[in-house]
């Protein structure tokens, strides 16, 4: 990749981060048309088209290569300008992709040489982000200068935002590692398919045993029973249902937010697959195993750019600790 405009390339990773000319703009302190006029001379450059004009603004298969580099770039003029002592906002850029442009105080104290702070960008699925993953953010404070932006995205395809540029690193399902990146494995998250005893006397009458639900009649009763899923990419529930046998499922409920996700099985208004982790640090109520020795183990990955942030690097070591002692 020869004879970029940095400028230019920087424009569309803005762009992109923004989500449209306007907001970029903002960012850029230059006009919507100014944004538009760099973002057409780089695709005029490099003779193909990199950005897809919808809302929100979006790469294209080439543009992807390009917003990689930029981000890539990014990090490495943060990590020159901190070798060099310097100070103040990286490149053009603003906040997006790099450094953030907010200055913080390496010792906290005033007067004290004062740094750049850097942005990292991760995908992380919702689960690990309502439960564990908080923690691995806790351990970098301010004197780390430090700034997590953190998009969240079912395990099962935040390989994509890699993949796309849009973030450094995600937490992945897939032991693949996406082209230039490096893969650990962090464990699994455990999943049990779970109900009140209220819902089960309503819904289950004819599956309870003595010791809980039978695997007898179990698919057929859960085929019809009131079920909660997080969004339309959730699988999970389908899944266990198609293991079990089971011809389709009963009315269906879209809980988008895990905690809320939580309080509807809790409150009885349908059935659904919680992680361990997530009843262990937030459960309110006793529920039922409705397969029990029939978990749903969901293995994850930390992935991440090979050419990588030592900070971000760092991170990933973090996540990698505490998700061993937090899941199976």
């Amino acid at each position: 990749m020869t004879d970029l405009p940095l400028d230019h390339v920087r424009t569309l990773l803005v762009a992109v981060d923004a989500g449209t000319f306007e907001a970029a703009a903002r960012v850029l302190h230059v006009t919507p048309s100014a944004v538009s006029q760099r973002i057409k001379a780089l695709e005029q450059r490099t003779g193909r088209v990199l950005l897809v004009r919808s809302k929100p603004l979006r790469p294209t298969e080439s543009g992807v290569a390009v917003v990689r580099f930029a981000r890539q770039l990014a990090w490495l003029e943060d990590n020159a300008r901190a070798e060099l002592g310097l100070t103040g906002a990286a490149g053009g850029a603003g906040g997006a992709g790099g450094a953030s442009g907010v200055e913080a105080d390496s010792e906290g104290g005033p007067g004290e040489r004062r740094r750049t702070w850097q942005t990292l960008s991760i995908a992380v699925n919702s689960d690990s982000l309502s439960t564990w993953f908080p923690e691995v953010t806790a351990r970098f404070g301010a004197e780390s200068a430090v700034c997590f932006d953190l998009h969240r995205e079912d395990q099962d395809y935040t390989d994509e935002l890699l993949r796309s540029g849009l973030v450094m690193a995600a937490i992945s399902s897939s032991p693949k590692p996406v082209q230039g990146c490096t893969v650990r494995p962090l464990g699994h998250m455990r999943y049990r398919a779970v109900a009140t005893h209220a819902f089960i006397r309503r819904w289950l009458p004819d599956a309870i045993a003595a010791t809980g639900v039978a695997a007898t009649g179990l698919a057929a009763a859960l085929s019809v029973a009131p079920i909660i899923i997080f969004n339309r990419k959730d699988d999970l529930q389908d899944s266990f249902l198609r293991g079990l046998g089971a011809p389709a499922s009963g009315p269906r409920h879209y809980l988008p937010a895990t905690d809320a996700f939580l309080y509807a099985v809790e409150s009885g208004l349908g059935w659904g697959l919680i992680p361990d982790v997530q009843r262990k640090q937030f459960g309110q109520v006793e529920l039922v195993d409705l397969a029990p020795g029939r978990t749903v183990d969901v293995p994850l990955y930390w992935q991440q750019w090979k050419l990588a942030p030592p900070m971000l690097t760092k991170v990933g070591a973090v996540a990698a600790e505490i998700a061993a002692r937090r899941l199976p």
